[in-house]
């Protein structure tokens, strides 16, 4: 008897789900539909904003879960559909509506490139979780990709521009975001980091140091941390490259010799 009660609790608190962790992926798909409105009304600012609101609410639900034990399949399928709106849908609308509306059809492909490129990394990446390394992601992270656009609108305010930013460089720029999420190219996840866990004094510093300066300029520092993510992976393989053809040379002239 014992037993089967057991057995029936655990049945219930499997069919029930985890409130905290996918409160947060509630309010994540909330700043992504906000983004939404806000592109669709000109409003280019508040909907660049709301992505990276939700790239930090994105990062805090995963974390979250995991330090309360409060993982489940319900939550990962859940947690994927609220980033294909926060930052598949949400910054394609925001990149046509702000800068690629005019180039007419192209425009509107190459935003709808963005969204199913997301759709596919995030697709792949559920299929691949422990298969490939924990330590790094394969392909640009969707919301990587998502606050290279959002932080390169804000960025144009913060230095004075006005209106719509049409520029064909914009077109191309999409295109090779939205390639780089479905490409092989590695990128570090950060997932092997623990802020829990005992750090270099001088890590510390440096952490509040980078703090201040994203309080102190965060249109400048958010646009260069997210670009400079974005081109880790291509650079990282180009490394790779350029090291396996120096040893391979290494290696030939050892034969000659």
């Amino acid at each position: 008897m014992k037993n089967e009660a057991n057995n029936f609790r655990k049945k219930r608190r499997q069919k029930g789900i985890y409130v905290l962790p996918n409160l947060l992926t509630t309010i994540n798909i909330f700043c992504g539909f906000y983004s939404i409105m806000a592109a669709l009304k000109g409003d280019y600012i508040n909907a660049a904003i709301f992505i990276i609101y939700a790239v930090v609410l994105d990062s805090l639900d995963g974390r979250i879960a995991r330090m309360t034990n409060t993982m489940s399949k319900f939550g990962a399928e859940y947690d994927s559909l609220a980033d294909l709106v926060s930052f598949g849908i949400a910054p394609a609308i925001l990149v046509y509506s702000w800068s690629i509306y005019d180039f007419g059809k192209w425009g509107w492909l190459a935003s709808f490139l963005f969204v199913v490129c997301g759709a596919l990394r995030l697709a792949r990446f559920n299929v691949q979780i422990g298969i490939i390394e924990s330590r790094v992601f394969n392909g640009l992270p969707i919301p990587g990709a998502a606050s290279v656009i959002a932080t390169s609108v804000m960025l144009y305010y913060y230095i004075g521009g006005e209106g719509k930013f049409q520029n064909i460089f914009l077109l191309f720029f999409t295109v090779i975001l939205s390639l780089l999420m479905v490409s092989n190219i590695k990128y570090y996840s950060f997932k092997d980091l623990n802020f829990f866990s005992r750090k270099p004094f001088m890590s510390f510093v440096l952490i509040v140091l980078i703090l201040i300066v994203i309080v102190a300029e965060p249109q400048i520092t958010l646009f260069t941390f997210s670009m400079g993510y974005a081109v880790s992976g291509p650079l990282w393989r180009i490394w790779q490259g350029i090291e396996l053809l120096t040893h391979k040379q290494i290696k030939e002239k050892e034969a000659k010799q």
